[in-house]
């Protein structure tokens, strides 16, 4: 006699805890991880608060004409002085804020022979003084491999990104296999939505973990689905094209129209120094990262944000030629559809911040729960075999098909 197959409900209830078994622990590695990563800036600023700020001194005459804010070096001049107190080091980029009393942030390259980066330090953005290393960034980079990666060989090229990828497709599979299990139900609103912690053993386990699952469920969907972005390229392509209609390789850069090749600039003048006169004469920016140019580089990236408080998260970026310091292209988050606006700031959707902050400390919590689903999950599956071999000693036999109750 041909045994029964099992029924769709029975196979996604061993899909939902042989994923459970695996994926649930990676995931709640990315979890407690992502949490941490979610106040990063917060929690490096105070860990660094005595050397985040300077001390307030009588404003003067800028060097350059429009400058994001007083006391404040040209570009050119503030790296060559941090690159003599930190000699062998290049710098790679400057974050300056328009508030005089914050300090710059100087990011140097990687080392030609290690690959290794220096790490990064504060600068008084007045005269250029190096006010010690960012301390907590080394613990930071550490953490973001973890969450990325696994801290497995080969960072964003090795299969540790696979790994976190298939994870996050695991956690959409447990967000659908869990909402079909709990689904069609003949309850109301209390038993869907509010746990019972009362009722005794196993139950009690399983309504805490279906039930807090469905009350998180649109967060997790939204963090899988954005933490995808940076797992597959397909993946990033695709959605690209579904929320801007155009793919990475064709979505347009805001190019100036109508340009023509610009000439050799006067040997006197600083491109660099000329691109960000031009910056901050026309953007209000809270907070800009000055990508200073190699020797073989063709643009000057200057990503900012704006200071209206309303899209202080949502990411900018003009660039400028580096031959001549002109305007190349212009990309603001307040002339872009929400689509583009999506996909232009993905990070802050995948920590919930695009959203506002109270939603961000949501995603944070629900990200530090996910180890608790991973416990949950476990010890239902263990209170369930124990169950089982129970009911087998006992003479009754086992249930052909899973209820979705642990």
């Amino acid at each position: 006699m041909t045994p029964a197959l099992p029924s769709l409900r029975t196979l996604l209830f061993r899909l939902h805890w042989a994923l459970g078994l695996t994926a649930g622990f990676v995931l709640a590695v990315m979890g407690v991880t992502g949490a941490l990563m979610s106040y990063e800036e917060a929690i490096t600023a105070f860990a660094n608060r005595d050397r985040a700020v300077v001390a307030a001194r009588e404003a003067r005459p800028a060097p350059l004409p429009g400058v994001l804010a007083p006391n404040i070096l040209a570009p050119s001049i503030l790296a060559a002085r941090i690159e003599a107190q930190e000699p062998g080091r290049r710098v790679a980029s400057l974050t300056l804020s328009q508030d005089p009393a914050q300090s710059a942030v100087a990011r140097f390259g990687r080392d030609r022979a290690s690959g290794e980066r220096a790490p990064s330090v504060y600068v008084d953005p007045a005269d250029g003084t190096v006010l010690g290393p960012v301390r907590l960034e080394t613990a930071f980079a550490t953490v973001r491999e973890l969450h990325r990666w696994l801290l497995i060989p080969g960072e964003g090229k090795g299969w540790g990104r696979t790994v976190t990828g298939a994870c996050a497709l695991a956690l959409l599979a447990f967000l659908g296999s869990g909402l079909y299990l709990r689904w069609p139900g003949r309850h109301g609103w209390r038993v869907w939505l509010r746990p019972n912690l009362a009722r005794p053993g196993r139950a009690r386990w399983w309504s805490l973990h279906a039930i807090v699952g469905t009350w998180l469920l649109p967060v997790y969907a939204t963090i899988a689905l954005s933490g995808l972005w940076w797992s597959y390229d397909w993946y990033r392509t695709g959605a690209t094209w579904v929320l801007t209609g155009q793919t990475p390789e064709t979505r347009p850069a805001g190019r100036m129209p109508g340009r023509t090749p610009p000439a050799d600039p006067p040997v006197s003048s600083s491109p660099l120094d000329t691109a960000w006169a031009s910056f901050s004469a026309t953007h209000d920016a809270a907070l800009a990262t000055l990508t200073l140019p190699g020797p073989d580089a063709t643009t000057i990236r200057i990503r900012w944000y704006a200071a209206d408080k309303g899209a202080a998260i949502l990411r900018n970026e003009t660039s400028y030629d580096a031959r001549t310091g002109d305007l190349l292209s212009d990309r603001r988050s307040d002339g872009a559809g929400l689509g583009q606006r999506l996909a232009d700031n993905m990070l802050e959707v995948h920590r919930g911040r695009f959203f506002g902050a109270p939603v961000a400390l949501l995603f944070c919590l629900a990200a530090l729960a996910m180890p608790g689903f991973a416990a949950t999950g476990l010890t239902l599956y263990i209170l369930r075999r124990r169950a089982g071999r129970r009911r087998s000693v006992g003479g009754m036999p086992r249930p052909a098909a899973a209820t979705g109750r642990g």
